[in-house]
């Protein structure tokens, strides 16, 4: 019997499928992967599946369905091609600590770079602002009010602020979510504080990320009581832009918009060109510094 569902967790060679609420571990073809040999993974958290239901209870995926989006990144141990870390969402937040470890704000850039190009609404959660002290929040608030400015959402949050843990669960009601962010910036501890049902062990992600133990990432589909879905993924160190040429890496930065109608070359990269009108732009001070410099950094770790 063939029935509809949606992957909640991909462990490598068996997929758990949520099927009307009922969970059946499942198993993909080898002509699946065979077809999406440009990725490492054919199926990701977040697929919509067809399953047929053997006499074991076990289901064997016949159909994957087209995808709205997903979040890809590149491949890890040397391997080629993309991994998809999720599939099908509704907002992604890249979730940043003010400390332990600090606010990465390179790391942010790559990240709201791969949810434009990829057409995710993105989102920002600076957490633990109970350590923050008054320049930290100024900080903060500033960090907050340039990417506000651009047109994202942004939430402080704590875990002893119930306030701002209700602000973001009122955020998240009904739609599919997902949080990246690297060990230790407090994702499972606010998705506690936000579903205690859920009672996920806090260091169980961080432990994916310890040096030297990067390996597939096994992300899972929670639905919270509140509604939605939560993507749950290990943390991440760093997070690289996939399938993004030179050229077009501007296109992803939307205070860049504007300002490259203005260039003088079609091709430009808004680095060392003449009569380049982001250049120009951020010498009036219309682009923020760091934005710039993010975004040459992103640059010259893409491939010609």
């Amino acid at each position: 019997m063939e029935k509809k569902g949606r992957v909640i967790q991909s462990t490598g060679k068996w997929y758990k499928v949520s099927l009307n609420g009922d969970v059946v571990d499942c198993r993909l073809p080898g002509r699946f992967r065979l077809e999406k040999q440009e990725v490492t993974n054919p199926i990701a958290v977040g697929d919509f599946v067809s399953v047929d239901i053997g006499d074991d209870g076990h289901g064997l995926i016949t159909e994957i369905e087209e995808r709205e989006n997903y979040i890809p990144r590149q491949a890890t141990h040397g391997r080629r091609g993309e991994q998809i870390l999720a599939a099908n969402i509704d907002r992604a937040w890249v979730v940043q600590s003010v400390k332990k470890p600090k606010l990465n704000m390179g790391f942010i850039d790559r990240f709201l770079v791969t949810c434009e190009a990829y057409e995710i609404a993105g989102g920002i959660i600076i957490n633990k602002m109970d350590l923050a002290n008054e320049k930290a929040k100024t900080i903060m608030k500033d960090i907050s009010d340039l990417y506000e400015g651009l047109g994202y959402r942004v939430l402080q949050t704590s875990i002893h602020d119930e306030k701002s843990i209700q602000n973001l669960a009122d955020e998240m009601k009904d739609q599919t979510s997902v949080f990246i962010g690297p060990s230790g910036a407090g994702k499972t501890s606010i998705l506690n504080a936000i579903d205690p049902d859920l009672n996920l062990k806090v260091g169980e992600i961080s432990s994916y990320s310890n040096k030297g133990k990067h390996t597939t990432t096994f992300a899972k589909l929670v639905p919270l009581k509140t509604g939605g879905y939560i993507v749950d993924t290990p943390g991440i160190r760093e997070f690289g832009t996939v399938n993004i040429e030179k050229p077009e890496l501007s296109l992803f930065f939307p205070e860049m918009a504007e300002p490259r109608q203005n260039c003088k070359f079609y091709n430009c990269t808004h680095y060392h060109e003449p009569g380049c009108g982001v250049v120009e732009a951020y010498e009036e001070g219309k682009i923020d510094p760091d934005r710039y410099n993010s975004y040459l950094n992103i640059l010259e770790s893409l491939d010609d």
